[in-house]
């Protein structure tokens, strides 16, 4: 039996809402800006348990690109960025590279670390935002931003809150950078845990990216 173009599209909206039933999917909140995209992303991460687990040991976008946040929340990772990632030395705030080095003296941490840092999180693109809400050129968390009074939508003031917190987490674990970078990714209590970097696969690779760009 032939089906007409509308009897067809009615047919699929309706196998879409019996596979948005099936995985519990909610409809993204227009008002809220949520693409559908982001939305299905998150919902379908809910219903996958080494997803969900990752989630609670990093920052809170995700434990390989980290999200600079000190709860067990997860980071920022690159595998959760929804903006292509152009790497530029520049921005409309200006030079990054500069920016780097200032913040770095101000908080005494050695800018080729910081550079690493910002490579790995965003390839230095403020534009950057991850799925779990993650902002700009060293992906900060709102709620990590915030707790260290800086704009993360403001290049310069997201490099000097992630170079800051960078410098805490150095300080917190005796100067061991490997601890540190993965502190930064997968948050400092899954580190404490676990004794050292997590056995978490996409925060074993930060790391390793990481220290490799730095030596």
């Amino acid at each position: 039996m032939e089906f007409t173009a509308i009897e067809r599209i009615s047919a699929i909206k309706t196998r879409i809402g019996e596979i948005e039933n099936k995985i519990g999917f909610i409809r993204p909140n227009a008002n809220r800006g949520e693409s559908f995209a982001t939305t299905l992303a998150q919902e379908i991460k809910k219903q996958t348990p080494a997803a969900a687990a990752s989630d609670t040991a990093g920052n809170g976008a995700n434990v390989a690109n980290p999200v600079v946040t000190e709860s067990p929340t997860a980071q920022t990772s690159s595998t959760n960025q929804i903006s292509s990632v152009n790497y530029s030395n520049t921005s409309a705030d200006g030079d990054i590279d500069s920016m780097v080095r200032q913040a770095a003296q101000k908080y005494g941490v050695d800018p080729k670390l910081v550079s690493a840092v910002v490579e790995a999180e965003s390839g230095g693109d403020q534009s950057v935002i991850s799925s779990a809400g993650a902002i700009g050129v060293m992906q900060l968390m709102p709620e990590t931003a915030a707790s260290l009074g800086v704009d993360p939508y403001d290049t310069r003031q997201n490099i000097e809150g992630g170079t800051m917190y960078l410098s805490r987490m150095i300080k917190n674990f005796g100067g061991d950078l490997r601890k540190a970078v993965a502190a930064y990714n997968a948050g400092p209590q899954a580190v404490r845990d676990y004794g050292g970097v997590p056995p978490y696969a996409e925060t074993q690779a930060y790391v390793n990216r990481v220290l490799d760009m730095y030596k």
